[in-house]
């Protein structure tokens, strides 16, 4: 088991999803302090009370730049850059301002929080995870900003790594295949699968068995599993990779 004793990491999109599931396990396995961002302040707030240890809260949207020149990150040693939305339409159906709100929190937000979390890690190490998904590695149809964005944070997270190097800061991407996370209320034709089969976790049993041969999506806590182990020790001479978990969707 990876031990995060007197670790101070930094999570965004931590209020739900891989974010929340990450930052209870980082907490229950001895992290000194977790910082945690996200723009739903009231769910973050009631999220972080629950953790036991030291927590800071960061309200606000990743892709702002003044969130990040005001944030305390003295001490930092672990971040994991998770913050994403999700969009599922065609391409000839996308509005740009659909693709820039993607690439915003997407792809802005990962450069800005990789860069505040490198800056603080400077000169004295640290492990950095960035939250990609397998739709920035297989081409599917309605996929367009998402993909393009993901397939920009694995390549960012691969250049970090060089750069980070000779500061002894590692830099890894996970890429998770489907997840039952609430990034997927977003996509329409989600939202559809849910009114006809009434409940959420009816239309994740049924894509998980239609696309995964593995048969299901998995459970945040499984993917924050992994992620604590490229941010831990154990992974110390692992940087520059990206972890496909996918259930072998994209085989």
């Amino acid at each position: 088991m990876q031990d995060f004793s007197g670790a101070n990491i930094l999570i965004t999109g931590a209020a739900s999803g891989i974010g929340a599931a990450t930052a209870t396990l980082l907490a229950h396995r001895g992290a000194k302090k977790l910082i945690l961002a996200d723009r739903d302040e009231d769910r973050l707030a009631d999220f972080a009370f629950s953790l036991p240890c030291e927590r800071q809260l960061l309200i606000g949207d990743v892709a702002d730049e003044q969130l990040w020149s005001g944030a305390d990150l003295t001490g930092l040693t672990h971040a994991l850059v998770n913050a994403g939305v999700g969009e599922g339409k065609p391409i000839d159906e996308t509005r740009l301002a659909d693709w820039r709100r993607v690439m915003s929190v997407n792809l802005d937000g990962a450069f800005l929080t990789l860069q505040a979390a490198m800056r603080a890690m400077k000169g004295a190490g640290g492990s950095i995870v960035l939250t990609a998904s397998v739709a920035g590695l297989k081409a599917e149809p309605g996929i367009a900003a998402y993909g393009a964005s993901k397939a920009g944070v694995i390549h960012l997270a691969r250049i970090a790594a060089k750069e980070g190097a000779p500061d002894r800061i590692r830099v890894n991407a996970i890429a998770p295949g489907g997840v039952e996370t609430p990034i997927w209320s977003a996509v329409p034709f989600f939202a559809d699968m849910v009114i006809d089969m009434g409940s959420e976790e009816a239309a994740f049993a049924a894509m998980g068995q239609a696309a995964t041969p593995m048969g299901r999506f998995a459970k945040p806590h499984e993917i924050a599993g992994q992620i604590a182990f490229l941010l831990s020790d154990q992974a110390a001479f692992v940087t520059g990779t990206c972890l496909v978990t996918d259930g072998g969707y994209s085989l």
